[in-house]
């Protein structure tokens, strides 16, 4: 087969990276929930070699996945591990999960799942990056948005931009706490939140 490849990843990569590089770096281990092409995957590791980078995704995606992690030839690049936020998640834990241009496309059910597995994922004071779009109190943030919205749930009423409060309420009730709420192009957001350590957890 031949390598998957998406556009908008290629367009993303540099500015996620930038934005990337001062949160993670005294980070050790990410894992990416959703991984894809591995294209942000092959770029992140080359850029950042002090990070372990593990891919994740369903199935399906794993073998387009393969070879770019193949090809790429990167020790920080394990091979990327089946995870589906339905059902359990691979044992392990990571200082860091990273995942973009993923909660729009899970149904509401699979949001809330992937919020109720990060205690067990993240480290105590472990980081959660999401990039995407988000709407804010309740409205779009521009109307490219909110095209692409229309456009998502065409395709399936169970996905859609979802909105900012939502999920930091998520976030909340799965121990984090907002760090960071960037801005990005096309008008998406990098948004990150810390597992907040309860006292005595290792």
């Amino acid at each position: 087969m031949d390598k998957p490849f998406a556009e908008a990843s290629e367009r993303n990569k540099a500015p996620i990276l930038e934005a990337l590089r001062p949160l993670y770096a005294e980070v050790g281990t990410v894992l990416e929930i959703g991984s894809g092409t591995g294209q942000h995957a092959v770029h992140f590791a080359a850029a950042l070699p002090q990070l372990m980078w593990q891919c994740s995704d369903v199935a399906a995606n794993l073998p387009g996945i393969r070879l770019w992690l193949n090809e790429a030839g990167l020790p920080n690049l394990p091979p990327p591990l089946q995870l589906d936020v339905r059902q359990p998640w691979p044992p392990g834990r990571y200082d860091a999960v990273y995942t973009a241009n993923t909660l729009h496309i899970m149904a509401w059910e699979q949001v809330l799942q992937l919020f109720a597995a990060l205690p067990q994922a993240l480290r105590p004071s472990g980081l959660f990056s999401v990039y995407g779009p988000f709407n804010y109190g309740g409205g779009f943030s521009s109307e490219s948005n909110q095209r692409f919205d229309a456009s998502l749930r065409a395709s399936d009423p169970q996905r859609g931009i979802r909105d900012f409060e939502a999920i930091d309420a998520l976030a909340r009730s799965a121990g984090l706490r907002l760090t960071s709420d960037k801005p990005m192009p096309a008008n998406n957001r990098l948004v990150t939140w810390r597992r907040v350590a309860a006292q005595g957890l290792r």
